[in-house]
């Protein structure tokens, strides 16, 4: 078998660079004449290793070098088809009337005692029930999530159509299918998930319902006991990876929603930087919550600057491995959505930073389950569905680069560190968009019942929180309205003011001030 399956990729390297590989073809190549379908199987099983996609027609073909385009508009829907599986699961499970009667309660109590337990601090349990009253309530927002996260890296040319992603904590999985559904039909997604709880399995089924390109694992063990070198290679022989070689490593590494479990996120975001691909992500989400959101900007800000194992400076075929550590690789560096607009300062404000996009569809199976609610007291219309998109990301890479690499000088712009000397002056300022409107109720508790936009800004030196708030809305200064989060504008004749209410910046935006987005 084995000498059949070198035989298998010997003819594979040979035609993916002649024409396109068909099975049918290679098997009249192959000793024992092997059936077309063993063939078909066995290139499936390699098809990462040899970077190949398989195509509607059964043949199989490299993957194009043109890095994956961001997508275009909003997240409308979680997908039919992924909804149709985890129903399938409920009813496999609870039964076909599994939103009535005991199992019904059921999972509403799961749902009303998991929110009232993360919203105490208190750590999650993932059993079956809480695996399933976990896909309903979050699947949908975390899948269209991470698509817009992925943007950011999408709209610099940094998401390769090869992948090979870890995901740690992948839990029910709406990270893991909205990445699936942000890559073309002619991706090739090695992904490896770390999930230790019953979630995995409800990841499983819903991973089956993917491309015929996306090569899945899941690790059924804890972020921090997970061992990387121990993700089975792409070539389905059961060969290991080392991730500090140079060129191995992963493209992406994913820890959505989960930093907030763990006991040190720090220590674990810092090794998994280090199997980091030289020109790899590391993307870390989190709902837009105050203590998520704050702790996740605290192990950014941590990590910033840390200097890693330098894979290219080591020839690791002389170099003993104690003396590897000699070797460094670059600093961890935050290429978004956060800036650093300034040369060697980074901020130390409370970093209460997130994105809020359009709502989902309400999913059928969120509906099914709120309006099978007893009509008592206890519930409110709307209590289980959950089609809010808001959340807050960092994203870490090690080759320096950043989304928006700008070198402020002080003779042109003011500076966020220094704001304490310009209050009541109108000054000049750069500062990236942090936020979408606060001035409404349900956007986080800033800025509640106020009539005027309000946006979070930052520069990247401050030490107190910064807002923009836009008292007369004019042609010169819509700009600010019309901004996306994190997109960089120039403020002339912001107005400085100081908020004892709220201990930060208000500046103010009115008829003296023009805005500009700066590209």
């Amino acid at each position: 078998m084995n000498d059949q399956r070198e035989s298998i990729r010997s003819n594979a390297k040979y035609l993916r660079n002649v024409r396109p590989i068909d099975p049918e073809e290679i098997c009249e190549y192959v000793s024992g004449n092997p059936h077309p379908a063993v063939v078909r199987q066995q290139l499936r099983e390699e098809a990462a290793d040899l970077e190949l996609i398989e195509r509607d027609d059964g043949t199989f073909v490299p993957v194009d070098d043109e890095p994956v385009s961001p997508r275009r508009g909003p997240v409308e829907r979680f997908p039919a088809a992924y909804e149709r599986r985890l129903e399938d699961l409920l009813v496999e499970r609870y039964g076909p009337n599994w939103e009535n009667g005991a199992s019904g309660d059921l999972l509403r109590s799961t749902i009303r005692r998991f929110k009232a337990d993360y919203l105490d601090g208190r750590s999650v349990e993932y059993d079956d029930d809480v695996a399933a009253g976990y896909a309903i309530y979050h699947l949908p927002g975390y899948y269209a999530a991470i698509q817009y996260a992925l943007d950011d890296i999408a709209d610099r040319g940094l998401l390769d159509r090869t992948l090979r992603v870890l995901d740690l904590g992948a839990g029910v999985g709406g990270p893991a299918l909205g990445l699936c559904d942000y890559l073309p039909d002619d991706a090739l997604l090695e992904y490896h998930a770390v999930e230790p709880s019953a979630a995995a399995d409800v990841l499983e089924a819903l991973l089956a319902e993917t491309g015929r390109n996306v090569h899945p694992t899941i690790h059924r063990t804890t972020a921090e006991a997970f061992d990387p070198s121990q993700a089975v290679g792409g070539d389905g022989s059961g060969d290991r990876f080392d991730p500090t070689a140079p060129d191995d490593g992963f493209d992406l590494v994913l820890a959505c929603n989960v930093l907030s479990e763990l006991e040190d996120p720090a220590a674990v975001t810092r090794s998994f930087l280090e199997t980091l691909a030289p020109d790899g992500t590391f993307l870390a989400m989190a709902p837009a919550d105050k203590n998520t959101s704050v702790q996740l900007r605290e192990v950014e800000r941590e990590l910033e600057g840390e200097r890693l194992w330098d894979r290219d400076a080591v020839d690791f075929e002389t170099t003993a491995a104690g003396d590897a550590e000699r070797y460094r690789r670059g600093e961890v560096t935050v290429y978004g959505p956060a800036v650093r607009l300034w040369p060697g300062e980074t901020p130390s404000d409370r970093g209460w930073s997130f994105d809020v996009r359009p709502d989902l569809d309400v999913p059928a199976v969120q509906r099914r389950l709120d309006e099978s609610a007893p009509d008592d007291e206890e519930h409110a219309a709307g209590e289980f569905v959950n089609v809010d998109v808001q959340f807050s990301y960092s994203q870490l890479r090690l080759d320096g680069r950043r989304r928006i690499d700008m070198a402020l000088e002080t003779d042109e712009w003011a500076k966020m560190a220094e704001m304490e000397r310009h209050v009541t002056e109108r000054i000049d300022l750069v500062a990236a968009k942090l936020s979408r409107s606060l001035s409404g109720s349900g956007n986080g508790g800033r800025g509640s019942g106020r009539s005027n936009p309000l946006f979070k800004i930052s520069d990247g030196s401050e030490d107190t929180d910064h807002y923009a708030v836009v008292t007369k809305e004019t042609a010169l200064n819509r700009p600010l309205l019309e901004a996306d989060y994190g997109d960089v504008l120039s403020f002339e004749g912001i107005l400085a003011l100081w908020n004892d209410d709220e201990e930060a910046y208000n500046l103010v935006v009115d008829e003296e001030t023009i805005v500009d987005r700066i590209a």
